[in-house]
């Protein structure tokens, strides 16, 4: 497993391609290529089929650095990342078909919206349309939630020419993730391209594939708000010492009311951050054992994640406020407003997830099978 960084001159270029790449409705190409090379797209898939089988502490903070750049970059790299681990899931001679092209970008819709139905020996045959197909612009492979009346939730992989796309984000926030919704009409697909991830047992052996598939994709889709919120508040931080406030001759950065919410600010921020950190490392060491999580600690996952993405959008919203009447016009404060406060909808992290937690911290009987 190697390191997965991302240089400083990938990090500018994905800032400088942001605007460009929301009027265009979906990451620019060059944007696209750099997170390719820098392996985030294939951080999650096994070492064997040239994947990077990253830690998930390497993996959110390659996403946070990049979220912080663009938060709509930072949402395709989550999501690229986290829809490749299916590649652990899959038999191996085709994880091998699927992902050994280095050049592979998996999207993903783990919703079972599909329905999945036998059509000859080996064979299955798809039928749906899932919205919110982000990243579908640019992947070569799609993996869709579906049904099997006899075997309840799997995940089908399908190439990306197998699957419509209709063009329907025209959203707030991320607006450059091409969220489409993607339709499969009766695809006929090999029954080794089908598995079972809820509830499923990996093929692939290693600590990554022990860890909790969703609160993998609940701390990614955290580090993605997490990100934008460290974007926002150094944006406002570097901008307080060279404005000042009407009548003022004092400099924001000078006024105790600036210092006192920058500090919360900061320090809301860091806590939430920490505590995934914390939440992870506790997780990975059981990971690394061999061993199956124990509920404490997926609820422990489920419970940073979402409290770091509603820290998040709080120290956003403080950031905008700091921005004065300059934030209210189209800019990069502006975009992290509207990007956070989209991203902190997604289900694995939006405040209702809270009650799953409550209901297991108050010691009554719970579902488990989502944490």
């Amino acid at each position: 497993m190697g390191g997965l960084t991302i240089e400083p001159a990938v990090l500018a270029g994905l800032a400088d391609s942001a605007e460009a790449s929301e009027r265009n409705g979906a990451l620019v190409p060059a944007s696209v290529e750099a997170l390719g090379e820098a392996g985030v797209f294939r951080a999650l898939v096994p070492a064997a089929f040239g994947g990077g089988e990253a830690h998930p502490g390497e993996l959110i903070r390659a996403i946070e650095a990049i979220a912080a750049a663009d938060g709509s970059a930072g949402w395709c790299a989550a999501i690229g990342a986290t829809s490749g681990l299916v590649a652990g899931y899959l038999p191996e001679p085709s994880a091998a078909e699927l992902f050994s092209d280095p050049g592979t970008i998996a999207a993903g819709v783990f919703a079972p919206r599909g329905d999945l139905e036998q059509v000859g020996e080996g064979r299955r045959q798809l039928s749906g349309r899932w919205p919110l197909a982000s990243g579908i612009s640019h992947a070569t492979l799609v993996g869709l939630g579906c049904v099997d009346r006899g075997r309840g939730p799997l995940y089908a992989v399908l190439r990306r020419d197998e699957v419509e796309v209709v063009e329907t984000w025209d959203a707030l926030g991320l607006r450059a993730t091409a969220s489409h919704d993607a339709i499969a009409r009766a695809v006929e697909i090999p029954s080794e391209r089908v598995t079972g991830l809820l509830g499923g047992e990996p093929v692939a052996a290693g600590a990554l594939y022990s860890f909790p598939l969703f609160g993998l994709l609940a701390v990614s889709i955290a580090a993605v708000c997490t990100g934008i919120a460290v974007g926002a508040l150094a944006e406002v931080v570097a901008s307080t010492p060279t404005r000042q406030s009407a009548g003022s001759s004092r400099s924001l950065a000078e006024r105790a009311t600036t210092q006192e919410r920058v500090a919360a600010a900061e320090a809301r921020l860091r806590a939430a951050r920490a505590g995934v950190e914390s939440a992870i490392g506790s997780a990975w060491a059981r990971a690394a054992e061999g061993e199956r999580l124990s509920v404490e600690e997926r609820l422990g996952l489920r419970l940073a994640a979402t409290h770091a993405a509603i820290s998040a959008v709080e120290v956003v919203d403080a950031a905008h406020r700091l921005g004065g009447s300059g934030a209210l016009y189209r800019g990069t404060l502006e975009r992290r407003l509207r990007d956070v406060h989209t991203a902190a909808q997604h289900m694995i992290v939006a405040p209702a997830t809270l009650e799953l937690s409550g209901r297991l911290l108050l010691g009554l009987d719970t579902d488990t099978a989502q944490l």
